[in-house]
């Protein structure tokens, strides 16, 4: 457990069990965000898709996600390598963790590609506002992982906004074995405990637990998923105080998004 506190890791995953309240987030390039949801008799607005059986085969489907994610990171890699040096992101989030909440007054859009959730629109771009002569790479680097922690929050209040209860996320992907730092920002700012799914082949452990289900080798679905889930190798807590800290961030991001959109859209 990372950050303090305590998390099951043993409730299942995507190769992991899902279940209510729980969101499964694929965290690379850009991200999935899956959840479901029992007896759902109403569409859930500015998602990416809604279909019954689609996930479990006895609840509704939710689909959401953003249209880039990492790929933000390795724009700002291509950016400080573009005379042929060399940047290393993990020195770069090294240096970005020793910067408080707010990166220093930099504030990020993040809809780099268009957004894809909630509501998307793919005329909008980035937007990186609040620099001057003192910036530096970290600070940037930070506040762009911030942005994305915050395009994350964004779905997730749409989530509840819509009567979907957010409890939890389970996370897979390479970011989210890799980058402590990216993962424990998005606990903090989802105010949201996250796991880590063990498995790095969460997919194939999935499809699994269909056939074995289908094969009944286990009597249902629910069961398999509770006997051959990876587990999680690491859990981030959110801490109280940065999430106070980044309440404001986020809402400052809100605000300039409004007000960006709006002109985009004129």
């Amino acid at each position: 457990v990372i950050a303090g506190g305590a998390i099951d890791c043993h409730a299942g995953a995507v190769g992991v069990a899902i279940r209510p309240g729980q969101l499964v987030k694929v965290v690379g390039t850009s991200t999935c965000d899956l959840m479901v949801a029992p007896n759902l008799k109403k569409e859930i607005h500015g998602i990416c898709g809604q279909v019954d059986g689609s996930i479990r085969p006895d609840m509704t489907g939710l689909e959401a996600g953003q249209s880039a994610f990492g790929d933000i990171y390795a724009w700002l890699r291509r950016l400080l390598e573009w005379n042929g040096s060399r940047v290393n992101l993990a020195d770069l989030e090294a240096e970005a963790s020793k910067i408080p909440p707010g990166a220093n007054d930099i504030l990020t859009l993040d809809w780099f590609n268009g957004r894809r959730s909630p509501d998307a629109n793919e005329k909008l771009t980035g937007l990186i506002c609040g620099l001057n002569l003192g910036s530096t790479a970290p600070m940037l680097f930070r506040s762009l992982i911030e942005s994305t922690a915050f395009g994350s929050r964004a779905i997730m209040e749409r989530f509840i906004r819509e009567g979907i209860p957010f409890e939890s996320v389970t996370a897979v992907g390479g970011i989210a074995k890799k980058s402590p730092l990216v993962m424990q920002l998005l606990a903090d700012i989802l105010n949201r405990p996250i796991q880590i799914a063990k498995s790095t082949q969460t997919c194939a452990l999935g499809s699994a637990m269909y056939a074995a289900a289908a094969a009944k080798v286990y009597p249902d679905l629910q069961t398999a998923m509770e006997k051959m889930n990876s587990g999680c190798d690491a859990a981030y807590i959110p801490d109280p105080m940065r999430v106070k800290m980044y309440d404001a961030v986020y809402q400052r991001y809100t605000s300039l998004g409004i007000l960006y959109e709006k002109d985009v859209m004129k």
